[in-house]
């Protein structure tokens, strides 16, 4: 774990010396949290949370590096939705699914007990955020549904992860 949290502050020291690669860090990071599979492996909310603070410290532009995060989450979403539905209960098998054998029943525990919203409410909630647009998908919720609900919580959950930072900052008086 360690040499993953060495690897996460070098993302962040990346940003912060070349602010260029912020919004597509951004994207892909939020990508990967929300991506089923990825996001048990690969703890970027860690390194959002910093570049939240890089924005707060003034070297960043907030609207754009949440674009990317909401872009890339709402695409995660996506395509974990895609593979539920494209593999159904194979996806149980997969590793790294075989590691954590509970996820998918604690999804689909949630997923059948609040719907629609759950796809909202599981970007808020660590491990669900990946696993319930996977259920969702082998569910065969409806693809419009699904999509409303994807990308209002990716424009909530983005400014969320970005804001603390850029707010905090701000009331210190940088």
């Amino acid at each position: 774990m360690d040499a993953v949290m060495g690897h996460l502050d070098d993302l962040v020291g990346l940003v912060k010396e070349h602010k260029g690669w912020a919004a597509p860090v951004i994207f892909l990071l939020a990508f990967g949290e929300s991506l089923a599979l990825v996001s048990l492996l690969f703890p970027a909310t860690v390194v959002l949370f910093g570049i939240g603070a890089l924005i707060g410290a003034g070297g960043l532009e907030f609207w754009p590096l949440w674009a990317a995060a909401t872009v890339g989450a709402a695409l995660g979403d996506y395509v974990s939705y895609w593979m539920g539905a494209r593999y159904g209960q194979a996806i149980f098998g997969i590793w790294p699914m075989r590691r954590h054998p509970d996820l998918l029943p604690r999804g689909m525990r949630f997923f059948q007990r609040w719907g629609v919203a759950s796809v909202f409410l599981g970007k808020f909630f660590g491990p669900l955020r990946a696993s319930v647009p996977l259920v969702a998908g082998i569910c065969a919720m409806p693809l419009l549904r699904f999509q409303a609900a994807a990308w209002c919580s990716a424009v909530v959950w983005a400014a969320g992860i970005l804001a603390p930072g850029t707010i905090g900052l701000g009331l210190l008086g940088r």
